[in-house]
């Protein structure tokens, strides 16, 4: 990832999205060269030189403070996640000239077996741990058997911007395909700018870029989010739709990865659905199971 760039194109779009009246400055008419606010509107509405700003924005971060980014923020009326992002970049610039390189997963990325008998222990509850690129790295029976169509692929772990962008299924899947693509690729950059030089996320970003079109153009947008709470809404090809609360939480023993937790009103149309694929689940696994054991001959 080339975080000069990063800043730049980041910077640059969010500058675009804002407009005077939004940011409480007087509009004098006229036609404006840019989309959005100038940067000598941003330097100002962040209590900054305009040269300082412009730096910024060229990419050039060294010695950026703190107070600096929160001005920007205000001004850019940015939300929380792209405050972080903002905060990320600028950390990754400053890294110095020896940046720490991943060539494969971490350390981080090996699920403790104390999480796994948690999740297991949560038998009603669709359950499993990702981390930050998306990977599927461990579940719970119910979790595996709602998001099944996942283990379609091919690649493990599973990962969800693969089959998002890579698996026709995902089209039938997701009852709102456009959001959860939208979703998909804003978590992904969030990642890249909190891990820069992360090569598995260079390489899957690279992938999903060269073999779809429509996540390279999300991928432009810079948009970035948070995961942390909302509702999922699929289409099992089991048991129908399912209208999913979901809650991300981190797990403070593995830092980068989180257990994210899917739940349903009592007596809803979903909460019936997930007694009916916990039922399938089991009976499909002894299936598997039975098909499995070799037969005595003759």
């Amino acid at each position: 990832m080339d975080t000069s760039a990063d800043i730049r194109e980041f910077l640059t779009s969010r500058r675009a999205r804002r407009t005077p009246a939004e940011a409480g400055l007087p509009d004098f008419g006229g036609r404006r060269r840019v989309p959005g606010l100038r940067r000598e509107e941003v330097a100002l509405l962040a209590g900054m030189s305009v040269e300082y700003y412009v730096r910024l924005e060229r990419g050039n971060a060294k010695g950026v403070s703190e107070s600096v980014l929160d001005g920007i923020s205000r001004a850019l009326d940015l939300d929380d996640a792209e405050r972080s992002h903002l905060y990320d970049l600028v950390r990754a610039a400053n890294d110095g000239a020896h940046p720490r390189r991943r060539r494969g997963p971490s350390r981080a990325e090996k699920v403790p077996q104390s999480v796994q008998q948690l999740l297991d222990a949560m038998r009603d509850v669709p359950a499993f741990v990702q981390n930050g690129r998306l990977d599927l790295l461990a579940t719970n029976a119910l979790g595996r058997a709602v998001f099944s169509e996942l283990y379609v692929q091919p690649q493990r772990p599973a990962n969800f911007g693969r089959f998002v962008f890579l698996e026709p299924r995902a089209l039938d899947f997701y009852r709102d395909w456009d959001e959860a693509a939208a979703q998909t690729v804003a978590l992904l950059r969030s990642e890249a700018g909190r891990s820069p030089h992360d090569r598995v996320l260079s390489d899957l970003v690279g992938e999903l870029s060269v073999k779809n079109e429509t996540f390279r153009a999300l991928w432009a947008s810079h948009d970035v989010r948070q995961h942390s709470t909302g509702i999922k809404s699929i289409t099992h090809p089991v048991v129908g739709d399912l209208d999913l609360n979901y809650e991300a939480m981190a797990l403070a023993s593995s830092p980068g990865l989180q257990l994210i937790a899917y739940s349903a009103p009592p007596t809803s149309t979903t909460a019936d659905a997930l007694t009916m694929l916990a039922s399938w689940s089991v009976t499909h696994r002894e299936t598997a199971t039975t098909t499995a054991e070799p037969r005595e001959g003759p």
